[in-house]
This record gives C-alpha cells, structure tokens and sequence, in this order.
C-alpha cells in the first residue's frame, strides 16, 4: 500500500489541531522507515507543471528516478514506466528546493544551546521547501578546526532529513589553523571559511589576521565569509550605554547602528579585493551596508563580492526592539540587529532583484522564551538568534513575487540557485534538469498561509513572522525524489538527508576572478538569470499560462534600471495577486544613487565603471 494513500494520512487543511498533525508525522515518519524500497518511492513523474529555473521558464513534466531528475520536456515525448506514482502539478509550479546558506542548528551560545537541533531544524526546513542547509562549524577559540568539524558531523549526520553542507568559522588564527583549513578543503568537504569582524575578545579577528586568513582562502580556491560589524565600536558603545542603564533589549541595536555596521562591510571588501579573495558577505541587514556591497560590486565590476540577507530582513524590522512586552522585544535581538527604518525590508528586497545581493539566508538560531531571559537585565546576554528556516521561502514570495518587486526565476535564484552556483553545489542542486538530485518543489502561488508558533515545526516557542499572511505555499516538498511533504504533513525519517561535500573552486566564482569571460555562450548563467529588471513597471503572473518574452525585449545590462517608457523590460517578469484596494509598491521610483546623493531624480540609471575605476556619483 503506498503511503500517500494510506488512510492514516490526511490534510493538514482539513484540521487546526497541531497536536494531531503531529501524530499523524509521527505515523508516517515510522513508515517511511519502512517504505525505502517501494518502487514508486523511487519514480515519481510530475506531469502539467510550470518548470522554473533562475534562467527560464516552461511548462513542461518532471521524471524523476532513484533520486535524481532524469527527464524534463512534454509528456508527448516521454513514456511513463509501471511502478511510478503521478502528480498532477496543473496550475503550479515546479521549482528547485530551497537552499537555506546560512543556519545554526544546535549552537552552544551565551551559556545555553540553540533548541532547534539538526532534526528539528532540517525537519522544519523541509515543511517550507527548503532542502538543504548549509550550517556552520564554530569552533571555540583555541580549539582545533577539525575537532569541531567531527563534532558537528556527529551531531548532524544522524540527524537530518535533508541535505547538508558546513562552512567553518575561523575565530582564532595560527600557523595551525592555516594547516588544518587545508586539510578541511582537500579531506572533508569544506570550501567557505567566515571571519567575525564582532564579538570582541570571544570570536573577533583582527583586520591583519583577516588579511592573512583571505590570503589563505584564495590559495585553497576557497569563499571567504565574513559577519561584518565594527566590534571594537559596538564594545565602546555598550559600555557607555549600560552606565546609563540602557539594559533593555532596545540597547542591542542602539550599540551596533548601521553605520558601524556598513563602515565594516566596506573594510571586508576592500582587504578582500587586496588579497585578491573572494568574499560572501552574510546577514547583510541595513540598507548603509546594503548600499556598501553595492558600491563593491560596481567598484569591482561585480567580481568577488557576494551579499546575503535574512528573511528576518525582509520580512520585519527593528522596530520591535522597543515593545512593551520584554519577551517580545527580546525574541527578535540578532546580530546584525533589525533596523528601525521600517522602509528597510522593501529597500533590501530591491537590492535582491538589483543583483546587489544574491542570497536569502535564515540565519536560524533559535531560543525559547526561558532562554532569553539569561539577559533580563543586560542585553549583551540575550542570547542572539531568531526563526526563519521553515519560513523563508514564504516570506521571500510574499515580500518580492507578490509586490511585484521580483519575478519567479528571480525568487528561484536568490532562494536557491545562486547559492548553489557560490558554493559549488551547482548544477547538482538549485535546478530543475536531467541529472540534477530530485531536490523539486510543487509550489502554489495562490495558497495563502498564515505564520504561527502555534503551527510551525519549529522547537522554539516564538515566531518573529506570527501573524504575516503569505501567498506562495509547497504543496509538495520531494528531496531526493522522496515525496517528504504532501497537504501539509511531513513523511520524514532522521538520518534520511546526507552530508554534502562543497569542492574548491566554485566556477561561478573563480571563473569571473581569474578573468574568464566565456561561459560556453550561458549569459544568463554568468548573470544569475537576471536580465533587465525595471523595478518601475508593472507585472503580472497568470498561472498556468507560460511566460513569454515581451514583445520588446532588448538584452543589455544586468544591472540597469530603467524608467517605465523605456522599451527594455525583464523576461518572463511577473506580478502577485494583489488583493483589490492594496497599496502597489510598484507607484515609487527606487534609485540607491539617490540614497547616496541625494540629488534629483533620474528616470534612467546606466551603469558604466570599468574595473577599478569610478564615475561620478554612486553609478
């Protein structure tokens, strides 16, 4: 009997109860303990979907087999095998899982330990469309690199139900630290190494051992990922704030402001532009250190420099720091911190669909209430960490394909492929094609959700989204061609998922740096799929329709923003379903020039600055 028909199994829909939805998890978890070798677990086709990569779009069937996509094109051309379960996908879409870059899943931090482990946090991933994470190896200071890795692998490998990968932290340096970040690219699997630029006297580098560790990471062909804040400012900015007895959990981001935030991003890239090294910028969570990545990447021509933001970024902001309730302002302390600008979220959301960032990460580190609490009366021992791994995909939909601001190839790259493309996991995950890992999504873009922490699957008792309706949900989540997700209940095993290793020398991002311009004629690929984004006109989505190109479509510059009388416009662009008598995002003009300048509106922004050099302005 197959295990979507059982009768023990049935919508999540249909039932508000989260203690019975976890029952019925529980009864199909055991089973498909029991079910690995059914046929139909490992063929699956999908038939009458929209198939969306970050660089094309086509209505088109899915044939997936052990675990991998064999066949993507019409169903005329392709004979269905016996033994294999059908999907009818009509009216949705086929994307890639979710890669989430950037968790923390049962992290020793501030004296307690992070409750989302490697199951639940994988677990809960899966139930968003996420499926794989890449989490990160934090070794004490002192502490031997390779020691931490094995403890990581010991406490995940048994864990996770999906894929995953490690980048490892650098919080001391040495002779032997340089030694063992060797053996870890060429023996276990690791090709991104973070710096911390905070956390002065726990996890800080300083800005010559940052030199030295870029100059290391790009004789490895390794990424170079830094969490960029001045922590020497923030520790002078907390001393003077506790003596006047700011406690609270306002006092996190009144110490580490944007600019001390910025003021570091802009350090980062320019010692990684000396040494030559690629850099992946994480959390970026303000729009001063947005702005700052932006002018690296104009400054360098786009070489190097990488940007990532947080769900948490786009989907709220700082304002809660000041609430009257201390366990709600508490819940949502991270670092960088949320931004009280509440324009903040659409700003970064732009920078996305600019291509001035690349990712959406979660930076998921989660602590219950009690847990929170170890800072009642000092804001430094709030332990820092929020939600996002199970919501991220929802959130990114809800904030840039239903305002309009992006259209569904952009969301599947900056969820999913440009991460994959960063740290050598592509085209193996963050695509829908021949010979890809069955990693598929059948996502619906009209199915609405409301955020919960009564309903997540989260461990953690506080959800900074509670409340936010969004469009955009999985109707079924399949990682490695395992059906994982169907109407809303998981069917997951701990220890189904497997350690992915990340080879050096990502092409995406050692091609462009060591000056290799031909891409086998792929210019969407070098581009991330994005052609010319004009954030002024007006998009539509109509599903199932295909998409097509516009009339007058003109190739050009990936990083132009043109007025809405122009000609050029984005490929296979696309609107969410706004509901009548809602605000449309699309009424404003966005130039970052003119958050920089300050000067008068310009209707057309071309960027022309060679490497190294400059223009005037910010273009």
């Amino acid at each position: 009997m197959h295990l979507w028909n059982n009768s023990k199994s049935f919508s999540f829909r249909k039932s508000s109860s989260k203690n019975l939805l976890q029952t019925m998890e529980q009864i199909a978890s055991e089973e498909v303990a029991t079910m690995t070798n059914c046929s139909a677990q490992n063929r699956l086709y999908i038939k009458r979907g929209h198939v969306v990569n970050h660089d094309g779009m086509q209505q088109a069937d899915v044939y997936i087999e052990d675990g991998t996509i064999r066949y993507v094109g019409t169903g005329a051309d392709f004979v269905v095998p016996g033994g294999c379960r059908t999907i009818d996908a009509a009216g949705k879409l086929i994307l890639p899982g979710g890669i989430d870059p950037h968790t923390h899943f049962q992290l020793e931090f501030g004296g307690t330990v992070s409750v989302d482990d490697f199951y639940q946090g994988t677990k809960a991933a899966v139930a968003g469309g996420t499926t794989t994470v890449i989490d990160f190896v934090i070794p004490k200071k002192g502490e031997s690199l390779l020691e931490a890795y094995d403890t990581w692998r010991e406490r995940a490998d048994s864990k996770v139900v999906c894929d995953y990968g490690l980048h490892v932290a650098i919080t001391w340096w040495s002779k032997s630290v340089r030694d063992e970040m060797k053996i870890l690219c060429e023996e276990r699997g690791v090709n991104s190494f973070k710096c911390f630029m905070a956390y002065k006297g726990l996890f800080q580098v300083t800005d010559s051992e940052l030199y030295e560790i870029f100059e290391t990471c790009k004789e490895l062909g390794a990424v170079a990922q830094v969490h960029a804040e001045n922590g020497d400012v923030i520790a002078k900015n907390v001393q003077k704030l506790l003596a006047a007895g700011v406690t609270g959990p306002e006092g996190h981001e009144l110490s580490r402001t944007e600019e001390v935030e910025a003021e570091a991003v802009n350090r980062a890239c320019v010692i990684a532009h000396q040494t030559k090294c690629p850099l992946y910028v994480v959390h970026v969570m303000s729009k001063s250190a947005g702005i700052e990545v932006a002018r690296a990447r104009r400054r360098y021509d786009g070489v190097g420099i990488y940007g990532e933001t947080l769900a948490a970024a786009l989907g709220t902001d700082g304002t809660h720091y000041t609430d009257k309730c201390w366990h709600h302002a508490a819940g949502h302390v991270l670092s960088p911190p949320l931004r009280p600008d509440p324009t903040t979220p659409e700003f970064m959301m732009k920078l996305l669909a600019q291509d001035d960032l690349q990712t959406t990460g979660s930076d998921n580190c989660t602590f219950n209430k009690n847990q929170k609490e170890l800072g009642r009366d000092d804001f430094t021992k709030i332990p820092n960490g929020v939600n996002g791994v199970e919501d991220r995909m929802s959130v990114v939909w809800e904030k840039g394909v239903q305002t309009g601001l992006i259209d569904p190839q952009r969301f599947v790259a900056i969820t999913s492929t440009n991460a994959a493309k960063i740290f050598n996991l592509y085209p193996r995950k963050g695509r829908i094609a021949p010979g890809s890992d069955a990693d598929v999504l059948i996502w619906d873009p009209k199915a609405v959700r409301t955020i919960s922490a009564s309903t997540h699957h989260q461990a953690c008792d506080f959800n900074i989204f509670e409340g936010m309706k969004c469009h955009g949900v999985p109707d079924f989540v399949i990682a490695h061609g395992r059906v994982c997700m169907e109407d809303g209940v998981l069917r997951v095993a701990e220890g189904q998922g497997s350690f992915l290793e990340t080879p050096v020398n990502p092409p995406f991002v050692y091609d462009a740096l060591n000056g290799i311009t031909d891409r086998n004629g792929d210019d969407k690929s070098a581009r991330n799929g994005l052609q010319n984004l004009d954030l002024n006109q007006k998009h539509d989505v109509d599903i199932p329709e295909p998409y097509a190109l516009p009339d007058k479509y003109i190739p050009g510059p990936a990083l132009s923003i043109v007025s809405g009388d122009s000609q050029i416009s984005t490929p296979h662009s696309a609107r969410g379903h706004r509901p009548d008598g809602s605000k449309d995002m699309q009424q404003s003009t966005f130039s970052i020039s003119e958050e920089l300048d300050g000067g008068e509106k310009r209707s057309c922004i071309r960027v022309k600055n060679p490497p190294g050099g400059k223009s005037s302005g910010f273009w």
